[in-house]
């Protein structure tokens, strides 16, 4: 009888732990700390983000918020330079550390920078959560949230300064209104059509403009990828 009593307490305990948890519980996946998310919003000025370091200050309130604030936290952004051999230029890709990353939920989104700018990376809607472990909005929802501004190559390199790109950060980061573009990528991997840049995370499209309604306009909402670099 004794036995036939722990018996039920344990699965009691296992089913509350199953229903708590949600599918996909793992000890494992929860002792990973998160080092990537979506920004759950954005600074409210479009693609204005008081440049590259404002938009590093808003991933480490974010993450901070989320009780993940001991590491330090830059967004996936890129800048642009004047000319081809300006050496102020910024690379998304060089700015984000060296990997693994996880998500909120501990399952692993890239293992290291060649991992994420590979077929191999792990970022769509069920995993590209923000940084409370809530899904993104993507295509199909209302409102649409999958431009993830990024001004980068597929490769996780900044664009030159010349057509038809002249432009592809807003300006670094510093405009908001009808002037210049942002490139941006789809957090879902999902658009139009079948293309490979319509499924790309980091390098889809440009919004229609740098202020908040513009970059709206196209399915976005100034979120931005924000990775720990240590």
């Amino acid at each position: 009888m004794r036995n036939v009593m722990l018996w039920t307490s344990v699965i009691a305990v296992s089913s509350i732990m199953m229903a708590v948890s949600g599918p996909g519980y793992s000890a494992d996946n929860k002792s990973k700390p998160m080092s990537f998310f979506v920004t759950s919003t954005g600074l409210g000025k479009g693609a204005n983000l008081g440049g590259i370091d404002g938009a590093d200050k808003h991933c480490q309130s974010l993450a901070e918020a989320a009780g993940a604030g001991k590491q330090m936290w830059h967004a996936y952004l890129s800048t642009q330079g004047t000319s081809f051999d300006d050496k102020t230029v910024v690379h998304a890709r060089d700015r984000i550390g060296s990997g693994p990353w996880y998500n909120a939920k501990g399952v692993m989104i890239a293992k290291n920078i060649d991992d994420l700018h590979s077929a191999k990376n792990k970022i769509n809607k069920e995993n590209a959560l923000d940084e409370k472990g809530q899904m993104v909005n993507g295509r199909g929802d209302t409102p649409n949230k999958h431009d993830i501004l990024t001004g980068s190559r597929i490769d996780g390199s900044a664009f030159a300064p010349s057509p038809p790109f002249a432009d592809m950060t807003c300006g670094n980061w510093t405009k908001e209104g009808d002037d210049g573009s942002a490139m941006t990528g789809h957090h879902d991997r999902m658009g139009p059509n079948s293309d490979p840049w319509a499924s790309s995370w980091n390098s889809a499209h440009p919004t229609r403009g740098c202020g908040m309604e513009l970059v709206k306009s196209t399915g976005g909402d100034a979120l931005l990828y924000c990775f720990a670099v240590k």
